[in-house]
């Protein structure tokens, strides 16, 4: 009840600053560039420019073979500029690519020059051979210049169906997929409403630390871990509210959110337990900053090896917030693996016990830090 107690208390003095209010803001702008700047199917569009210098017949040809991969069948007539030049294209879309065919091979040079685009020129030789001039970047791989090279003379006939035939072994059949959209949603909840309560709660200690309140500890008879208590739960509670902004509106109510409160809850609880203790050696968020950077930094690593799944070296799987991100994704796919996820919540909840008993112990033994 004294507990319950000093949470209103400070739930009631929280509202009154605006670190109880910036997570959940920026739990509202995240949800708007997921619902309305992420897809949920990315498509990578490559921007070409093409010059047919072919016979009319065979350009013709070429034209309309492009045509039925466009999106709606129909070209569309752009003007793009260069160097004060205005040139007229026909613009082709596919899934795959943005294609402009121009004129003259010296509209695919100039353009290619300044809207730093591929250009390619088609055309024939001597010997009536086809024969393809191509404009590059100097940003493109070997490999690319490499099959730009061959493609000339290779022989296409078959390769689709050679393609087809070829073994294919997957190493993960029952790994289930996320679309765009929901697959950046782990990292957003994980950092913006589990460990972005590392810095909420080092800043209300400091906030109080300013006006004296913790000092006034030192002649009271009132629990330090009460106090501490009350603080965490201040945070638990945006973070909480903060997750369900973000996953709600995209999920809707197909994943379980039993399991969902649960690892928001003890990733936040570890979080902010950890900002408990970074702050328990500073006397003000300026002189702490550096700490604060630091483990921030650290805490992101993952983010790059879950995006990047080519980098991912061993020490990245015991950071906590690749756990933490994990185990989001694992409660938002179907069929997740329940156990992974409660035995890394069991984790970080006895993680954070051990840590809470360090802060105890390190604020009741500094109460006259200032």
């Amino acid at each position: 009840m004294k507990l319950f107690s000093s949470f209103v208390k400070e739930l009631t003095l929280a509202t009154r600053s605006f670190y109880f209010y910036i997570e959940i803001f920026f739990a509202v702008v995240l949800l708007a560039v997921v619902l309305f700047a992420i897809p949920e199917q990315i498509r990578a569009v490559q921007t070409q420019l093409l010059h047919l210098d072919l016979p009319q017949p065979a350009a013709d040809r070429l034209t309309a073979d492009l045509l039925e991969e466009d999106l709606d069948g129909q070209w569309q007539t752009v003007v793009l500029e260069s160097g004060g030049q205005a040139f007229d294209t026909k613009l082709i879309e596919t899934e795959t690519a943005r294609v402009y065919i121009v004129d003259s091979a010296d509209a695919v040079r100039a353009l290619a020059d300044t809207q730093r685009n591929i250009g390619m020129v088609l055309s024939l030789d001597d010997a009536g051979q086809l024969h393809y001039t191509y404009y590059l970047q100097g940003y493109e791989s070997q490999r690319l210049q490499n099959l730009l090279s061959v493609i000339p003379g290779a022989s296409l006939d078959g390769v689709a169906e050679k393609i087809a035939d070829l073994p294919v072994e997957q190493l993960a059949p029952d790994q289930v997929l996320l679309n765009d959209r929901e697959n950046v949603i782990p990292t957003l909840i994980a950092f913006n409403s589990s460990f972005m309560g590392m810095f909420i709660m080092a800043a209300y200690v400091f906030l109080d630390k300013k006006e004296g309140v913790i000092n006034a500890y030192a002649v009271t008879a009132s629990s330090v871990a009460r106090y501490l208590l009350s603080k965490i739960l201040v945070v638990l509670l945006t973070a909480t509210v903060s997750g369900l902004i973000v996953t709600v509106p995209v999920f809707g109510f197909q994943i379980n959110y039993g399991l969902v409160l649960l690892l928001l809850l003890v990733s936040g609880f570890f979080a902010s337990v950890l900002g408990l203790l970074i702050a328990s050696f500073y006397a003000d968020i300026t002189k702490a900053f550096g700490t604060v950077f630091v483990v921030l930094i650290l805490l992101m690593l993952p983010v790059i090896a879950y995006f990047l799944p080519g980098w991912n070296p061993w020490w990245i799987r015991i950071i906590p917030s690749d756990l933490v991100i994990w185990s989001f994704r694992e409660i938002l796919i179907e069929d997740g693996k329940t156990g992974f996820v409660l035995m890394v919540s069991a984790g970080l909840l006895v993680a954070g016990c051990g840590l809470f008993a360090l802060a105890d112990h390190r604020y009741r033994k500094t109460l006259s830090v200032s």
